[in-house]
């Protein structure tokens, strides 16, 4: 006679699962601890220094002086921090402007099923393997005011020295910023695009919906997190730039582009001012944290939740 084994009970494989690994009971502690460690040790420990040394004066040699409010009070007064400050805004809100709205298009594109896509989109991301220096080397040679393109097309860029007035000078900074950082948001937008459930295209092809129409109002409303998520990377990298300014101008003509973390760098590795410089790097990690809290806030994006969270 053949027994028939018994049945396990529910909480035998409840207790089975979570035993083997498999089950969607929350990972321990301990697996975060190497990235906490890291973080800790690369991020939280030289901002606490920057904070500290934000209150005293240091030449890089001689031992700190604590001053107080000395720097902070130097650096509300000076007028060249308070217009590099302006400038960095200016050239972030310019650059996301600019980058946004193409890198969607881009990015809901090479989602698409279109001939050629694939290599096509394998060329358009070469810039965003290259890094920041070698880029702005690049365009610095192909825009140069003597050997480069304008010099050659003087009926489009006048005298040619795009680098000799602010306003062509930004341009160029936005110009270059674009297309180095563009493919790395088009690519963030192409994986949303991808994640759009077909049904909702095919119902509203059945409604009679066309491709601009279910752009807006289908596409554009399922990318609002992507969207959020895409202009705070943009405001922090906007305001952090600092290879493509140091490179192609400068901070020239005058003070013109020079932005925060150029001014930073000239205060601290120029004037030997370590105070002066550690207090505006403290001050632009907290315009960056505020803006980008405010843009979380007012876009709902931390009320928003995921269908796997507590996995």
């Amino acid at each position: 006679m053949t027994r028939t084994a018994p049945s396990p009970a529910a909480g035998d494989t409840d207790r089975g699962a979570r035993s083997s690994g498999s089950g969607a009971g929350r990972p321990g502690f301990l697996w975060a601890v190497p990235a906490a460690v890291f973080f800790g040790f690369f991020a939280i420990v030289p901002l606490i220094m920057v904070a500290v040394l934000s209150f005293a004066g240091w030449d890089g040699l001689s031992d700190p002086e604590f001053v107080g409010l000395d720097n902070w009070k130097t650096l509300l007064d000076d007028p060249v921090m308070l217009k590099s400050l302006w400038l960095s805004v200016l050239l972030t809100v310019l650059g996301a402007a600019v980058q946004t709205p193409l890198s969607i298009l881009l990015g809901v594109w090479a989602a698409g099923h279109q001939r050629n896509r694939a290599v096509l989109s394998a060329v358009y991301f070469v810039p965003m393997l290259l890094s920041v220096a070698a880029v702005s080397v690049l365009w610095r040679a192909v825009l140069d005011p003597n050997l480069g393109v304008p010099a050659h097309a003087t009926w489009l860029f006048g005298d040619g020295n795009l680098f000799g007035k602010q306003a062509t000078a930004i341009g160029v900074l936005v110009f270059v910023g674009t297309w180095q950082f563009t493919p790395l948001h088009t690519l963030i937008y192409q994986g949303a695009a991808r994640a759009v459930p077909p049904v909702l295209y095919q119902a509203a092809q059945i409604d009679g919906a066309g491709t601009v129409r279910q752009f807006f109002h289908i596409t554009l409303p399922q990318l609002r997190n992507s969207i959020i998520t895409s202009m705070i990377l943009m405001v922090v990298g906007g305001l952090t730039t600092f290879d493509t300014v140091l490179i192609l101008t400068q901070g020239g003509p005058g003070s013109d582009t020079t932005i925060s973390a150029y001014y930073m760098y000239q205060k601290a590795f120029k004037s030997f001012d370590y105070g002066a410089a550690s207090t505006m790097a403290l001050l632009l990690v907290l315009v960056s944290t505020v803006i980008s809290l405010i843009m979380v806030r007012l876009s709902g994006y931390d009320r928003m939740r995921s269908t796997m969270e507590g996995l």
